[in-house]
């Protein structure tokens, strides 16, 4: 067998080679009620399939309806198989691609915000810097004292990288991120 096709415990090997991985977003919308999440986070997993990013919130208390937004891996093949196992399970009402939504309908990819807490040391020269830098990229200080700073800041994944990359060489000490919600633009609904 050739290297390059052998088994890794991933559903990734199955792919074709000529088959390129994308990144999507997929929206699901499910009932609230004890054990969901612990299913479609057993759908992943079971089946060797990565999540990059998750988030869960009840959306519609009355309803007891919940959103998870899924940030997946995967050549078009393995995300399409993701979406079709999504929708089997009970508790699932709806899944949206994000991804591939906005493609179809001529929108740019969707709307996606993620906050981050960002503790940094601050003293001397590295704490003017810090505090410079996160005017810049309008984040707030939450939490100060004489030798460090937390900073909420809110923003697409890649604002988030660019700021926790930028304090690293000025003491960076902790990142707390929640994870990306994502909606399509639009005046459609999920």
């Amino acid at each position: 067998m050739n290297a390059h096709l052998q088994p890794t415990g991933s559903a990734y090997f199955i792919a074709k080679e000529t088959e390129l991985a994308e990144t999507h977003t997929l929206s699901v919308l499910v009932d609230n009620e004890p054990g969901v999440l612990a299913r479609v986070i057993g759908l992943f997993s079971g089946r060797g399939y990565n999540i990059e990013s998750l988030t869960v919130s009840e959306t519609e208390h009355e309803a007891h309806l919940s959103r998870i937004t899924i940030v997946t891996r995967g050549t078009p093949h393995v995300l399409e198989q993701i979406k079709n196992q999504l929708e089997r399970l009970v508790p699932v009402h709806r899944v949206v691609d994000l991804t591939v939504r906005a493609a179809g309908l001529g929108h740019e990819r969707p709307i996606e915000r993620e906050l981050a807490l960002v503790k940094v040391h601050g003293s001397g020269e590295h704490r003017v810097e810090a505090l410079r830098l996160a005017d810049a990229f309008r984040a707030s200080v939450i939490d100060a004292n004489i030798d460090h700073f937390v900073f909420e800041i809110t923003g697409k994944p890649s604002k988030i990288e660019q700021f926790i990359a930028i304090m690293k060489p000025l003491g960076l000490i902790e990142v707390c991120r929640t994870g990306i919600a994502a909606m399509n633009r639009g005046p459609q609904g999920m």
